[in-house]
């Protein structure tokens, strides 16, 4: 197993626990974007139709990934991260939180 899939096992394990916690939508959220922050260093946000919902680290940088969240085949929300965050990690994310962004 390489450094990198260990490092990024932490963030995923806590993003999963809030998860499998559940609760309102929002909150679960705000929860998850929260700790990707405090366990990655980087900036953080959940936008639906590019207004930001939840988001952590401070001001939008100005170059940052953005990682579609789809249900049911369709686009509903991304999760935008820092320029430097990990793809894979941000994929998985985007992926496991999209039931807390349907509309």
């Amino acid at each position: 197993m390489s450094r990198d899939a260990i490092d990024d096992r932490g963030p995923l394990e806590a993003v999963e626990r809030i998860l499998n916690r559940g609760g309102d939508a929002d909150e679960v959220l705000r929860q998850v974007v929260d700790v990707l922050h405090e366990r990655t260093g980087n900036w953080v946000a959940i936008a639906f139709d590019s207004h930001v919902r939840a988001s952590a680290g401070g001001e939008r940088p100005e170059h940052h990934q953005r990682h579609p969240i789809v249900w049911q085949g369709q686009a509903i929300a991304e999760l935008w991260t820092s320029a430097g965050a990990d793809p894979a990690l941000c994929a998985r994310v985007a992926l496991i939180v999209s039931p807390y962004c349907l509309p």
